[in-house]
């Protein structure tokens, strides 16, 4: 306790990180006031109800920071800029331009930021006309004008816009990644009220279930840490090189290799592919032809969160997408070139080819580690839920991994600067 308080003091003692943790401070208050600013036309409370008795729906709620459920001018969220993102990441692969600008400096990365916004926004029509047709579905759309309807829309996609713009605005002048920090401040406004509904449906009987719930609420958010720090290290030497009478090279260091190189896209990824059979299966349910029914009901209990297709074909996408994200943001190829450039290789490894099949050897073996992990985490509610039989439990995996990689990362990023000021304190 000492120890934060120590840390606290160092900071807002700061000027410039005083004034970027309250500018962050600032943009968090603001999106929470449009979070509870809403659209007309639907019935509000009845659609609180639908959302307490949906965990498809709980899901969502939980990534737009409550908006979804009070239909806020932000109900879609930051989900179409973070879609958007994993779309561009992906046509790098198949787009050499795309790869050059992943390659490039500020200017190609602010080339590839500028295609995601303009990619965004059709992707935010397409799902506020989704969230629209729920809600129709569900008899809870209130208005029927194409006008209206198409008003609405507008309203939500620069609702999203207006969201992806705080989050930049974080990334340039507050603390921490932008779009995180907005994913993190929507998370956290509604643990509160995910805490207090479990407390208050909880029986006497279910106390020793949730407690055992809350011990292991504190080691998977160990186990979070440990593996989000966890690093493999290639030893890496550099050559001697001789210019007149002096020797320069020879130092030994290493090569960091991140055991969840891919981070949470994964599970944002697996969570969007999820929601669709359901929700597929509620617009079947509602439609007017008695024969599509029955599939709707299918997919609707195939794709309920505890059920065994659910688990394994979610643990299965969360699996398999990690590695392939690991290949997308490791490039062997082009380390093992800088660092033959750089006159650096890995002992016992000649340079070029070789180092670069050893790098993707160990990138796939640890990544094999990392894609157990982020697969058990997913699928962790879901398993969590059949035992308890506590089904008002919404703080899913990804929302806890989310919120610990931000404050880790928040945290070094303070760290950092406050190093950078007082700099002679610390050699």
């Amino acid at each position: 306790m000492k120890q934060l308080t120590a840390v606290l003091q160092r900071m807002f003692a700061n000027k410039e990180v005083r004034k970027k943790v309250l500018f962050t401070a600032a943009i968090f208050f603001i999106f929470r006031l449009f979070a509870h600013v809403p659209l007309p036309g639907v019935d509000v409370t009845q659609l609180k109800v639908l959302f307490a008795s949906s965990q498809l729906l709980s899901v969502l709620n939980i990534f737009s920071g409550g908006t979804l459920s009070n239909f806020s001018v932000m109900a879609v969220g930051i989900n179409p800029y973070i879609t958007a993102s994993i779309i561009v990441q992906l046509a790098g692969m198949v787009f050499p331009n795309l790869k050059e600008l992943q390659k490039e400096s500020e200017a190609g990365r602010e080339k590839l930021n500028q295609y995601t916004r303009l990619l965004a926004v059709p992707i935010g029509v397409i799902q506020s006309i989704s969230i629209l047709a729920l809600l129709r579905s569900q008899s809870l759309l209130q208005v029927t004008q194409p006008l209206t309807v198409v008003t609405l829309i507008a309203t939500l996609v620069a609702g999203s816009m207006i969201l992806m713009w705080l989050g930049e605005l974080v990334s340039l002048y507050g603390i921490g990644n932008g779009i995180s920090m907005v994913l993190f401040a929507g998370i956290v406004g509604q643990l509160p009220v995910a805490f207090a509904r479990t407390l208050s449906i909880t029986s006497s009987q279910e106390t020793l279930r949730l407690g055992i719930f809350l011990l292991l609420f504190l080691v998977v958010i160990g186990v979070m840490v440990f593996m989000n720090e966890a690093v493999r290290k290639v030893q890496i030497q550099y050559a001697k090189r001789i210019r007149g009478e002096r020797t320069f090279g020879g130092q030994t260091t290493h090569f960091p290799i991140r055991i969840n190189v891919a981070g949470v896209l994964p599970i944002i990824f697996a969570v969007s592919i999820m929601l669709v059979p359901p929700f597929i299966g509620k617009l079947l349910l509602s439609a007017p032809m008695a024969n599509l029914h029955p599939i709707g009901q299918d997919l609707t209990i195939w794709f309920s969160q505890t059920s065994t297709v659910y688990i394994v074909v979610y643990f299965l996408i969360v699996f398999l997408f990690t590695f392939f994200s690991a290949l997308i943001f490791f490039n062997a190829e082009d380390i093992a070139e800088e660092l033959k450039k750089s006159g650096a290789f890995v002992p016992g490894i000649r340079p070029g080819g070789p180092t670069k099949k050893f790098l993707e050897y160990v990138v796939i073996r640890v990544t094999f580690v990392g894609a157990l992990f982020l697969g058990g985490i997913a699928i962790l509610p879901s398993i969590v839920q059949m035992f308890t039989q506590i089904n008002s439990l919404a703080i899913g995996g990804t929302s806890m991994l989310i919120v610990v990689s931000v404050v880790l990362e928040t945290a070094k990023q303070i760290e950092s600067m406050l190093v950078g000021e007082n700099y002679e304190k610390y050699i």
